[in-house]
């Protein structure tokens, strides 16, 4: 179905405007890991549970997303995300009072929850919203919303929670008084109170907009069909390159978070100090913001989404042998240099995860979204492997995923049912 380019740019819009939300709530983790190793006092592994605690919430929540968006549809189950996301938010308000790690880490899961109610919704609108074989441009749109406040986010947060960290830590090694030390890491652990509550005052809001717009429904209809009558009706499990995308988006996710979460840790490594490293998150998602120019500029007019993924995966898995054999800023700059590389994979393993599903797009943008769990398990994963081969040489495991994706690039999304639906994309 052919729409009119006018009348998409409205929802578009809108779209981008979520994507805004998921950037700068997501990318706050790199600046928390830091904080929260430094107020807790906790091991390199123990932090890396932030990012472990937020993206295991897609896995448990994806296809219950699913369910509820075909009950409340997209615009209503967009504003409940949004709400989801307030609730977490504002648990982190007792757990700061409590200086309370496992209570941070409930937060983080309701929001990762929230969020996955509100990619299963999103991600299928940028895609239908137009022609197929331009979804990864419009997808790199959103991606450009997102990755701009996912810079701004560390830097805005950083500049609050993390302000005189170098300072700080110098003053808790110097401190031999238990009582002093305990004020200045409850001191710390206050900082995010305000920017946490006045982040679930805005999502309230938003949610109360969304649910107020015009913002219109899509609903997915099955047009004729080459399956027998006899046959019985398809299920999402017949579809290869849905559960390869799966995969793909697995590990997609995990190289990005690594990238983004672990670069102000591996900064510090390197000799530099956290009140410089801080900042590093927003060197990785300004080379993302790059990476999705060059995607609105190419796709598709020059360059097809399956080329521009192997790309990228071929850029990863240079970028990563770089790290590894290169130090101090060099080495450093080529982890930021990553998000170049990981820039247009998501973008392009979307679409082309969920072509051909019809009917079963939700189910199928549900399982793909389950994928986001590689944001919890691979971080976690380069954490204990770096306690047993350093934060540098850890760095090997971004080359498998890298591989697997170049993978899916070149073949794996190729992969069809021998009989499938043709679809019809209806807005209303």
């Amino acid at each position: 179905m052919q729409q009119d380019q006018r009348s998409v740019v409205p929802p578009l819009a809108i779209i981008g405007a979520l994507f805004f939300i998921f950037g700068f709530i997501t990318w706050l983790n790199g600046t928390l890991i830091p904080f929260l190793k430094l107020a807790c006092e906790l091991t390199y592994a123990q932090a890396l549970l932030v990012t472990f605690a937020f993206y295991i919430a897609y896995v448990f929540l994806a296809l219950p997303s699913a369910l509820i968006l075909q009950k409340t549809g997209f615009r209503n189950g967009m504003a409940l995300g949004l709400v989801v996301m307030a609730a977490g938010a504002l648990v982190f308000v007792p757990a700061a009072q409590a200086r309370s790690y496992n209570l941070f880490l409930v937060g983080l899961f309701v929001q990762g929850a929230g969020l996955a109610l509100l990619q299963t919704a999103s991600n299928p609108y940028a895609s239908i919203l137009g022609p197929l074989e331009s979804a990864a441009r419009r997808i790199s749109i959103m991606g450009i919303c997102s990755k701009i406040a996912g810079a701004l986010s560390p830097v805005i947060i950083g500049a609050v929670v993390l302000k005189g960290a170098t300072a700080l830590e110098n003053q808790l090694a110097a401190t031999s008084s238990p009582a002093a030390k305990e004020a200045l890491l409850q001191e710390l652990a206050n900082r995010v109170i305000v920017p946490y509550l006045s982040m679930a005052a805005a999502l309230v809001v938003l949610a109360v907009l969304i649910r107020l717009s015009r913002l219109p429904e899509i609903n997915l209809q099955p047009e004729e069909t080459t399956v027998s009558s006899k046959e019985p009706g398809q299920s999402i499990w017949q579809f290869p390159h849905l559960l390869l995308g799966v995969l793909a988006i697995f590990c997609c996710v995990g190289v990005e978070v690594i990238a983004g979460d672990t670069i102000t840790q591996y900064g510090r490594a390197q000799g530099i100090s956290l009140d410089v490293a801080r900042n590093f998150t927003s060197l990785t998602l300004i080379a993302m913001l790059v990476g999705y120019f060059i995607g609105v500029a190419l796709i598709p007019r020059w360059l097809n989404q399956q080329a521009a993924l192997s790309l990228c995966a071929l850029l990863g898995v240079v970028f990563t042998l770089g790290i590894v054999f290169t130090h101090g800023y060099t080495s450093v700059l080529l982890v930021a240099l990553l998000g170049l590389a990981n820039s247009l994979m998501w973008p392009a393993i979307f679409p082309l995860g969920i072509k051909g599903l019809g009917a079963l797009t939700e189910r199928g943008s549900a399982l793909l979204i389950m994928g986001i769990g590689g944001g919890a398990v691979l971080p976690y994963c380069y954490g204990k492997l770096s306690e047993v081969l350093g934060l540098q040489q850890a760095y090997l495991i971004l080359i498998p995923c890298y591989c697997y994706i170049l993978f899916f690039g070149l073949k794996g999304h190729s992969y069809q049912p021998r009989r499938s639906k043709r679809v019809a994309y209806a807005v209303s």
